[in-house]
């Protein structure tokens, strides 16, 4: 995807140029790894088109031994907004956490959510959380003054997420994007050595249970995405809808049958249907609630 305006301040500029940098990077640290092939949804949605002649749209998606999805949903509007959507997810064979780099840049700042999400409830599933996150700890700790924490963020949003989640907000200065850019690249790393070392699961009723979790996530995110009403407004409803439930969160209607309310029954309404206001579940947490140990704090 090609640069666009510098914005206010050149940001965005930075922004973009660095969130193509690390969609190439990224797919070049995979493909020293294993052998990447194109998903079949980068058939019907890697030249989609926006509505307008300012915006640019760029959708990836490779399928691997290991890895189910590969993705990377790029938008730029030329002086406006810059977003980067890039999860990989992995075959139900294993219970690898879902790496998950979300950034959202305007001339006046960017938001960024960067995690491996877990596929488990760590705050249950003790055994899940020191597999994976237990080691990791000082990787949060790396970035947590230069990339700190951003503000109120409600038990809702935090349903998915992991210790090492890096929630951020601020000003989109080169400097700035260079900082999260390495952490990107470090997250995605941790993330391939993890995908590395996993071993297959043979006993179905594990590789049931994993699809199941990763199921309930995608569920969970293709009824949840904050990106959606941008879709909506540069490719219209009925391809933003194609686009999240085809591509950014493809097996939501394949990997499992249940629905929304299956697995989050409190979002009923008295008609059946789902409670669309956000945030309506839980307190909210305006420092970070984990300590150094990935120990939760609800407070």
């Amino acid at each position: 995807m090609s640069g666009g305006g510098a914005g206010v301040g050149g940001g965005v500029l930075g922004a973009g140029s660095s969130y193509q940098r690390f969609v190439h990077s990224a797919l070049e640290l995979t493909r020293l790894r294993t052998v990447l092939k194109p998903h079949p949804s980068q058939e019907k949605f890697r030249f989609i088109q926006p509505n307008d002649d300012t915006t640019v749209l760029n959708a990836l998606s490779y399928s691997a031994p290991k890895i189910r999805m590969l993705r990377s949903l790029t938008v730029e509007k030329k002086n406006s907004v810059q977003v980067l959507d890039f999860a990989a997810f992995s075959e139900p064979e294993y219970d690898l956490p879902i790496f998950c780099a979300n950034a959202f840049t305007t001339p006046a700042q960017s938001i960024v959510v960067l995690d491996l999400n877990p596929l488990y409830d760590i705050t249950v599933d003790i055994d899940y959380k020191d597999k994976y996150y237990r080691d990791l700890m000082p990787l949060v700790q790396k970035y947590s003054e230069l990339l700190p924490w951003g503000g109120k963020i409600t038990s809702e949003s935090l349903r998915f997420f992991s210790p090492v989640v890096i929630w951020t907000i601020f000003e989109p200065t080169e400097c700035n994007h260079d900082v999260l850019f390495s952490a990107l690249m470090d997250y995605y790393k941790v993330w391939l050595q993890l995908m590395d070392k996993a071993i297959e699961e043979n006993d179905t009723a594990k590789i049931v249970r994993n699809g199941e979790a990763q199921h309930r996530y995608l569920t969970w995110r293709t009824e949840k995405d904050p990106g959606y009403p941008l879709l909506k407004k540069l490719i219209g409803e009925s391809q933003a809808k194609d686009l999240v439930s085809e591509f950014l969160f493809e097996g939501v209607n394949s990997l499992g049958s249940k629905s929304f309310l299956d697995y989050f029954p409190e979002y009923a309404r008295d008609d059946g249907t789902v409670n669309k206001k956000r945030s309506m579940i839980g307190k909210s947490f305006e420092t970070r609630p984990w300590d150094a140990t990935g120990q939760f704090n609800a407070g």
